[in-house]
């Protein structure tokens, strides 16, 4: 499936600090611009770190800033600059991942954001997880468009009429006549479509030609 890329839901206005930047300052940005975080990045604009209002907040309590015993950090406590609050290194996504890739990664390492570095491992954009949703407003009509040019016709080679797609926000119900080791297939690639939400199959009864037919009821 051709999943959106990186480049296309990342934003690319980056709020950035270097490693001499000084605690109030990048506690000035975060507010100032409402953000959670801000990369630390080296004289090549590469990054080398992340400073988090988590790590701000180590100053206030002298330790971890979520409290749990045993991970107290002195050294962030009595840091003056990102050099010395930042978490290092930076996680970082090329632009040309896909959004499912972004994804992985994000819930691998248990992050709400990735940095977005170039060719040349420079800053270029982040990537947060309200990004990646995007591609669940996707229209209905571009669901139905992809599922049936892109995986019944051009990856199952079947007839676009062979199975009837209905997609109403997000929730995809096929329909139709389909070898029963097919329809697996069909549904796994459909949930790999960006935008979908659900998928259903409903198998579509044949009347057997030796089936006796109900005479119709006659009128008294």
């Amino acid at each position: 499936m051709n999943h959106l890329k990186v480049r296309d839901v990342m934003s690319d206005a980056v709020v950035r600090v270097q490693g001499g930047t000084p605690f109030k300052e990048i506690a000035h940005l975060l507010q100032e611009y409402d953000i959670t975080a801000v990369p630390v990045i080296d004289e090549q604009d590469r990054p080398v770190g992340v400073v988090s209002e988590a790590d701000l907040l180590h100053k206030l309590q002298g330790g971890p800033a979520d409290g749990v015993a045993g991970l107290s950090q002195p050294a962030k406590a009595g840091a003056t600059d990102a050099a010395g609050l930042m978490t290092s290194p930076a996680l970082c996504a090329r632009e040309d991942w896909s959004v499912v890739d972004a994804a992985r990664v994000m819930s691998r390492h248990g992050v709400k954001r990735l940095l977005v570095v170039d060719d040349d491992g420079r800053l270029i954009g982040v990537v947060s997880r309200s990004d990646l949703l995007r591609v669940f407003l996707r229209a209905d009509q571009a669901i139905r468009r992809e599922i049936v040019e892109e995986v019944l016709v051009k990856a199952l080679g079947e007839a676009p009429s062979a199975v009837q797609v209905d997609v109403t926000h997000g929730h995809v119900v096929l329909s139709g006549h389909l070898a029963r080791t097919a329809v697996p297939v069909l549904e796994d690639m459909c949930r790999d479509v960006d935008g979908v939400v659900a998928v259903e199959f409903r198998p579509v009864r044949t009347a057997r030609l030796d089936e006796p037919v109900e005479p119709p009821a006659r009128s008294a």
